[in-house]
């Protein structure tokens, strides 16, 4: 209970002070991730191995959509296929007989979490659980999890099935980059062809919570004894798409801390963090020098405003510019043209580029190039000259000639 008060106070008081710190939690794993900036916010032990309970059940549901070709077509719930569903995994109902399609079993594994719907996507798409596990770790290996393996396709705790939370969010990024998959993902119910209608979890249990869930779009819930009470969810947060991955979280009574805990981060977010406008179109970034023209520079300015999402405590110290482009400009340069590159830098890391392109003509100013080239324009009026000369002896020596 003393978790609900505390994000009742964050809530309701918003928490405004000089060093921002986030706050306490429940969860032992933690990542929270801006999606929309590609910028992990904060965490705690997120390369920490452990299992991760349900969560599998994105990687089943993601292989499954890359894997099958026709999601439409039906398949027939068998007594051999409900056989392989252990006692202890949560289920969807599927019964004996059932006829289904695969997009169906996608919703009912993710959404009620159904072991059932989801071995029988396996085995019915593979022929097996072991070969539908050898194409989740081959996704695994594609997309970078370096700390993921799989034994099953349901997240029973089995030795040597593990992930973390940073793998479970680079996961879950990847898979909401399909259609299927995030219309799924952020579904909360769904009537399958037999009239059968599926429920998310999340909402099923958390429905007599007081807990604002409203942020959350999408979400998958997991549990088991040795991964503790887990989430991943997708949230809209001050316009920032933010992933929350939540592992090894205590229930008490009603309470379930994995929730709680997200419930708190988006309330803290909420409150503490926005876009912040670093610089504002226009503004002067360098001057570039000019050279043979009326003009002596040419001023860089902004050509955008530049928001980045940002604690309130943020310093703008570490907000940093770098000009890579020509450092001198002349009348053989044209309007229009780009003439560099200005790359916007938070704490060392680059989060954005602006193309410079030159706003106005450069006019050449003869008195310059004269008073600057002047050795040169004396040599090529020397050629010039002495070309005139000698043409002209040679015209006047072949008139001669006639003449005598």
């Amino acid at each position: 209970m003393k978790k609900v008060f505390l994000m009742l106070i964050i809530l309701l008081f918003p928490i405004s002070v000089l060093a921002l710190e986030y706050p306490s939690l429940d969860s032992k794993n933690v990542e929270v991730y801006d999606m929309t900036d590609g910028i992990v916010l904060y965490e705690i032990k997120p390369n920490e191995v452990s299992s991760i309970a349900s969560l599998t059940k994105i990687a089943t549901t993601i292989t499954a959509i890359e894997e099958i070709d026709d999601l439409d077509k039906k398949i027939i719930i068998t007594d051999e296929i409900l056989k392989t569903v252990s006692w202890e995994a949560s289920k969807a109902g599927l019964k004996v007989g059932d006829e289904l399609s695969y997009r169906d079993l996608l919703y009912a594994s993710m959404l009620p979490s159904g072991a059932d719907a989801t071995n029988a996507i396996a085995i019915s798409s593979s022929g097996s659980i072991k070969n539908f596990v050898e194409k989740m770790n081959a996704l695994s290996k594609r997309i970078g999890l370096e700390n993921t393996h799989f034994v099953n396709v349901t997240g029973l705790d089995e030795e040597n099935h593990k992930s973390t939370t940073r793998d479970v969010r680079k996961l879950l990024v990847y898979a909401l980059k399909n259609p299927t998959f995030k219309k799924v993902f952020t579904a909360r119910e769904y009537k399958m062809t037999n009239g059968v209608v599926v429920k998310n979890t999340f909402y099923t249990f958390y429905k007599d919570s007081k807990i604002n869930t409203s942020k959350i779009l999408g979400n998958k819930t997991g549990h088991t004894d040795d991964a503790g009470y887990c989430l991943t969810s997708l949230s809209n947060v001050n316009g920032h798409k933010i992933i929350i991955t939540s592992l090894h979280a205590k229930r008490e009574g009603n309470d379930f801390y994995n929730i709680i805990d997200t419930a708190i981060l988006i309330d803290f977010l909420s409150n503490n963090y926005k876009n912040r406008l670093l610089i504002k179109k226009g503004d002067h970034i360098k001057q570039v020098d000019v050279k043979l023209s009326n003009i002596d520079s040419y001023e860089i300015k902004a050509p955008s405003n530049v928001l980045k999402y940002l604690p309130s405590d943020y310093d703008k110290n570490d907000f940093k510019i770098r000009y890579d482009g020509l450092e001198k400009l002349s009348f053989i340069n044209i309007k229009g043209k780009k003439i560099g590159t200005l790359n916007y830098y938070y704490k060392d890391r680059l989060f954005r580029k602006d193309d410079v392109v030159l706003d106005k003509n450069i006019n050449i100013n003869i008195l310059k190039v004269l008073a600057n080239y002047w050795y040169i324009c004396l040599i090529y009026w020397f050629i010039f000259a002495s070309i005139c000369i000698i043409t002209w002896l040679i015209i006047n020596k072949k008139s001669i000639s006639n003449n005598n």
